[in-house]
């Protein structure tokens, strides 16, 4: 592409276009098409760096520039890289002037972008980055400053979430060597321009800028080991945050209440670096102590205002910290510094604010999801109750007896005025789950409770009162902390009393409030997940009286959404529907078709605007789950399912609704699973065109297509032959799959169902291809003498032991022919150096019989392996590794309920949107090896079964240690050892 007027003109036209809804979707497609070639980078890059371009155009190409790096920068198919070298070079060696020159705004954009590129290149691959950066730090420009500690720390901070590594502490130390210096004179200068310019408004927004990064930066350079230098300078470092710990500045100081100043904000990070070496580096940290002093302090003094929440919730997080360490026992107890810690701060934070009540009316969502979720960590209560929980680890009776207190007095005020003091019981409640609760995590709710703190006492005494009123009645916020009070304790109750308590839940999602009725919700799905030993606690059995009224409910608030966005909004109560439905299984025959209509027509609503992923993936598992359980027991289930849902499906794949697409594949996949003989319905065949289709195969749908070609492989295969599309599959492995990083264990999953489908007739010609292809990709993981184990290696072992196992394909010596074909004594080069090595790494136990087995073939039924070479070399340590697998046996299930009852989508569960596999679709796993007996079992009986011959050159080729095992295997298989 050449850089001129009309292709800069076309740019700027085609993001102009994708400013307005109409055009949006044409002008992306245009630009996909160009953005490949050469120069096109740079075209974005020239109008992000502007200044006569209209504003919006340029952020909008700021934006669209750091996606294009997200997209490209790392290849994902190593083939097929998308960004020339010399735009890769050119953008190297502008982009930080660039980002140093451009608006804020637009700065936060090319940050990130940079920050993508550094992940991938810096240092190895972009060794003059930092030199760059150093040599453009001014003592005057603080503007130029704040760019460049911008870019710094855009680069340092994805340290904060990696695991340490030799790799990565080289990273660390390279930035070390050469940054630490003019890091500290940078420290020493704008520490001193700000005591300079106290009074001086203009000078200070820049400076205090700087100060927020150059903190930040300190927090990354620390975060995975404490560097020598900042060990030596520890001191200075110390001193510098003490003094702005306790620094007051009214113009540094936000004017707006609910908005955090630069002084906040410094304060803040000050806590979080605090924070870091108290917990990773307490033997190192001598200034422990003077510090409680100063947070004690600072947290009584801080206000209330919505500016603070931020410094609240970090400075009790370190405060939290603190507390829980030994060596702070003398000051946390001295006088009556743990009874003021309770009154001034943790009571102080944990009472219900205006704001909060404003936020339960106003935004109720929001509210539910700061109450429950990992936001919450940044609201004051629940870092007030988790502070409380800190002082219960090492002080619980102390801490007990002070709360206790409290908690009494409240509930008198309460008692005394129900109704103008009933935030005393809000407040009441919320610190008896503070000290109640010693552990809890958020599948279970608590699992370990205080001895001093009678839970079930205070339940009936304080709690059951709100849930056996009217649904309507008292104060809204007190139902839904008696809903909270069963949600959070729901382990600590026995199933006779959560039966008890049960209706009252349904009862309330007739709840004319949000809140109420979606607390109401999450704690019946909560409920319905808990497990007894190895058994759920509630069955299909036990909520049958209630599965009809809880659905028909869940429905009616959902459908209440005026619009896809409020519609969808809410998916806490989809998650509600997909447990009742899992829970009821085959009980839901009755009302199946009722149900899947409801969801395809919230499906259809919301596919105007896929607002919330976890919505519309509750969606999709509610019909998987619908698919899975009614299919096998109704005749007509399937063709009832598709005729419903394909409408629906049809309108997502040819709107091309990409949030929605791998789910539909997924659901099809499923669908044609339940499919009989080995032929293809005309809808399914008019489906496979456009599955080939090479744009269709991007990151997100590939997992999806690859089921779904397996199964058309397993379910079609007398269809896809007679209409030659096995070439466009195999196309499809080649181009799509083996070459790509992201993807090419998927390549090796679909050449699986290949192999247990097609002919080997059929498939014979294309097999020296295929192998080469995966021999080139397997080239890839080594790394000089080292070779990289991961999902694509385990697939070829997995994928060649198949072969040995699948009797139709010709035994071993067929695939061995074909390795050495190519070149002689490849095979054995290969199943030396990746199979036998990465044996032990296939723990499934389904996968380690299929390899077990494939081996015990090869070492048994080949004539190859035991001719030459291989017989004296690669036979022996194949039989070598096969026994060190044999001896580790594989991970068990625990026989607990299947996945699908403890299926559980949450932030911790790292949810992604690019790709989520619906549990409720997977397939049942494929055991091609289920009648033949354990490998130890099998492995004797194939040896004995060899020919004299056989066993003649065998026996002294066997490894040392045969003769501490075979003896064992040959027991357990019931045969003498002299038969061998």
């Amino acid at each position: 592409m050449e850089l001129n007027d009309q292709t800069y003109q076309a740019l700027q036209q085609y993001l102009q276009q994708t400013l307005n809804p109409a055009s949006q979707k044409q002008a992306e497609r245009q630009l996909a098409e160009v953005e490949v070639q050469q120069g096109f980078p740079l075209l974005l890059l020239k109008l992000i760096g502007d200044n006569g371009a209209d504003l919006t155009l340029r952020f909008a190409g700021s934006l669209y520039f750091k996606n294009y790096i997200k997209r490209h920068w790392v290849p994902d198919n190593e083939n097929a890289n998308k960004i020339a070298l010399q735009d890769r070079e050119t953008i190297k060696a502008e982009i930080v002037q660039l980002l140093i020159s451009v608006p804020e705004k637009i700065q936060l954009q090319i940050s990130d972008a940079l920050s993508i590129m550094a992940a991938e290149d810096f240092p190895d691959n972009w060794d003059n980055l930092l030199e760059q950066l150093i040599a453009r730090l001014s003592p005057t420009d603080y503007n130029v400053n704040n760019g460049i500690l911008q870019i710094a720390h855009s680069v340092f901070k994805r340290w904060r979430s990696q695991f340490s590594s030799d790799s990565l502490l080289m990273d660390v130390k390279y930035v070390l060597d050469r940054f630490c210096e003019p890091y500290l004179q940078l420290v020493q200068i704008t520490d001193k321009l700000i005591k300079d310019n106290e009074q001086n408004v203009a000078a200070l927004r820049p400076l205090s800028q700087s100060l927020i990064l150059l903190i930040k930066i300190f927090y990354d350079l620390n975060c995975q080991d404490l560097p020598e230098f900042f060990e030596d300078n520890m001191a200075k470092f110390m001193e510098f945050f003490q003094y702005y710990l306790v620094y007051n500045n009214q113009l540094l100081q936000s004017d707006d209440d609910d908005e955090a100043g630069p002084l906040e904000r410094i304060k803040t990070g000050v806590f979080e670096i605090l924070e870091l070496y108290t917990l990773k580096y307490e033997e190192d940290f001598p200034f422990m102590e003077g510090f409680f002093q100063i947070v004690v302090q600072l947290l009584m003094n801080l206000g209330l205002e919505g500016k603070n929440d931020t410094l609240v919730c970090k400075g009790l997080s370190l405060l939290t910290s603190m507390v829980k360490l030994e060596r702070m026992a003398g000051p946390v107890t001295a006088g009556d510094t743990m009874a003021q810690m309770c009154e001034k701060i943790a009571l102080a934070n944990i009472a219900m604010r205006e704001v909060d009540e404003e936020l339960f009316e106003d935004n109720p969502i929001e509210y539910i999801r700061r109450d429950l979720e990992g936001s919450d960590t940044d609201t004051r209560r629940r870092a007030a109750s988790d502070f409380i929980r800190g002082l219960m680890e090492r002080y619980e009776p102390q801490t007990t007896q002070i709360i206790t207190q409290y908690i009494t007095h409240f509930l008198e005020r309460y008692g005394s005025n129900p109704q103008a003091n009933w935030k005393d019981k809000n407040t009441a409640i919320f610190l008896l789950v503070a000290i109640a609760s010693r552990t809890s995590t958020s599948l279970l709710g608590v699992t370990q409770t205080n001895s001093m703190v009678d839970i079930v006492d205070f339940f009936s005494k304080h709690i059951l009162s709100d849930l056996q009123t009217d649904v309507n009645a008292g104060v809204p916020i007190l139902k839904v902390d008696a809903i909270k009070f069963l949600y959070t304790f729901r382990s600590q109750l026995t199933k006779e009393q959560l039966l008890t308590v049960f209706p009252l839940l349904v009862k309330h999602l007739e709840s004319s409030n949000y809140v109420v009725y979606t607390y109401s919700a999450i704690a019946i799905e909560r409920i319905l997940f808990l497990r007894q030993g190895k058994q759920m606690q509630f069955s299909a059995a036990d909520i049958a009286p209630y599965a009809e009224t809880l659905l028909s409910q869940l429905f009616r608030l959902i459908e209440a959404g005026q619009t896809p966005e409020k519609l969808s909004e809410n998916d806490y109560l989809m998650r509600a529907v997909m447990r009742v439905i899992i829970t009821c299984r085959q009980d839901m025959v009755a009302y199946v078709n009722v149900i899947m209509g409801k969801l395809t027509n919230i499906l259809a609503v919301v596919s105007a605007n896929p607002s919330n992923p976890r919505f519309n993936h509750y969606i999709f598992e509610s019909m998987g789950a619908l698919i899975r359980f009614i299919c096998p027991i109704s005749d007509g289930a399937v063709t009832e399912f598709e005729n419903m849902l394909f409408g629906p499906f049809q309108t997502i794949l040819g709107q091309d609704i990409q949030e929605f697409t791998p789910y539909v594949f997924q659901l099809l996949a499923q669908l044609l699973d339940h499919h009989k003989g080995q032929d293809l319905s005309e809808a399914y065949i008019a489906l496979l065109n456009p599955l080939l289709n090479p744009p269709l195969w991007e990151q997100g749908n590939i997992p999806a297509l690859v089921r779904l070609l397996e199964v058309y492989l397993e379910k079609g295969i007398n269809t896809i032959l007679a209409s030659n599309k096995l070439e466009p599959i195999l196309g499809i492995f080649q181009q799509k799959l083996v070459n790509s990083r992201q993807n090419d264990h998927y390549g090796l999953a679909l050449l699986n169902a290949v192999i247990k489908s097609v002919p080997i007739e059929i498939l014979s010609p294309y097999l020296p291809a295929l192998v080469a292809a995966v021999l080139t990709r397997l080239q890839t993981k080594k790394r000089g003498e080292r070779i990289v184990f991961d999902r694509f290696t385990r697939n070829f072992t997995l994928w060649v032991c198949l072969f040995f196992v699948l009797d139709k394909l010709g035994g071993p010596d067929a695939l061995i022919r074909v390795f050495d074909t190519m070149q002689p004594g490849l095979f054995g080069q290969i199943v030396t150096i990746f199979v036998t090595a990465d044996l032990n790494a296939l723990r499934d136990p389904v996968d380690y019989k299929v390899c077990g087995t494939g081996i015990v073939r090869l070492l048994t039924q080949s004539d190859l392996i035991l001719q030459g070479h291989y017989a004296n070399q690669v036979w022996p340590q194949v039989f070598s590794a096969l026994l060190g697998m044999l001896e580790l046996p594989p991970t068990t299930n625990d026989d607990g309920p299947d996945d699908l009852y403890m299926l559980d989508i949450t932030e911790e569960s790292g949810y992604q949107t690019a790709f989520a596999k619906l549990s409720t679709a997977a397939p049942v796993q494929d055991n091609p090896v289920k009648a033949l007996p354990d490998c130890r079992v099998y492995l004797a009986q194939q040896l004995v079964h060899m020919s004299p011959e056989k066993r003649r050159v065998i026996k002294p080729l066997l490894p040392p240690e045969a003769s501490q095992f075979l003896p064992k295997y040959f027991e357990s298989a019931g045969i003498q050892m002299n038969q061998f």
